[in-house]
């Protein structure tokens, strides 16, 4: 793949809480030049971010972020919020603890109220790979498929660790067919994204990549 294409996957990503509206917007102009999938920021920003690139940029933003356990009522506000501030994409975390109860109905009917929330726009669920077993994982699989998101997402970035090959491997194996993959946290390089994709992710969640263009340019 080329650079360009590999680019064209990304969610070029600034979800720090120190971030600025001049660092997202520049993270906006930068997404806008090297034609990414789009920018993921803070619901704060999502707003003011729209009414900045209008049409030029999907904007993705996140909900119960960053540890999931926020109820199933705030999150189908704050899902509602982002769409009527111009939100295009919604990256929601599930209620961890919920699942490690077994608890896999909640799980489920929290994702479709979300997705019934989101309407026409993209739901991504984040399950947080690095806090599960495998069996969870391909229980997640299955979750996700059944409650009819667009994609499953590896992490927040915010744990103890991002995406793995190994777990993109696992949610090929075990998502149905209209589900797709995002991986996102620790994807440093081009050689890492490309991996990724191979192995069946579709959107890549990361700032790296820009800034390795950027920096190549100087």
């Amino acid at each position: 793949m080329t650079r360009d294409e590999i680019l064209r996957t990304v969610d070029h990503t600034l979800l720090d809480p120190c971030a600025t509206w001049d660092e997202i917007r520049q993270i906006c102009d930068d997404a806008v030049t090297y034609g990414t999938a789009s920018v993921c920021i803070p619901a704060a920003y999502v707003k003011k971010a729209k009414e900045y690139v209008g049409d030029q940029m999907a904007i993705c933003t996140v909900i119960g972020f960053s540890n999931g356990y926020s109820t199933t009522e705030t999150k189908v506000f704050e899902t509602r919020d982002a769409i009527q501030n111009g939100a295009d994409e919604i990256d929601m975390v599930i209620h961890i603890g919920a699942l490690k109860d077994g608890r896999y109905d909640t799980v489920k009917e929290e994702i479709c109220k979300i997705k019934e929330a989101c309407g026409s726009h993209i739901l991504k669920v984040i399950i947080e790979t690095c806090l599960l077993t495998e069996e969870e994982k391909i229980k997640m699989c299955q979750i996700v498929t059944e409650a009819g998101a667009d994609f499953i997402k590896t992490s927040t970035g915010f744990s103890t660790r991002g995406a793995t090959p190994e777990d993109v491997a696992l949610f090929k194996a075990h998502v149905g067919p209209e589900v797709q993959i995002k991986a996102a946290g620790g994807i440093s390089s081009f050689e890492d994204a490309e991996r990724f994709l191979d192995l069946g992710a579709n959107r890549l969640g990361t700032s790296r990549l820009v800034k390795i263009m950027k920096e190549k340019q100087k």
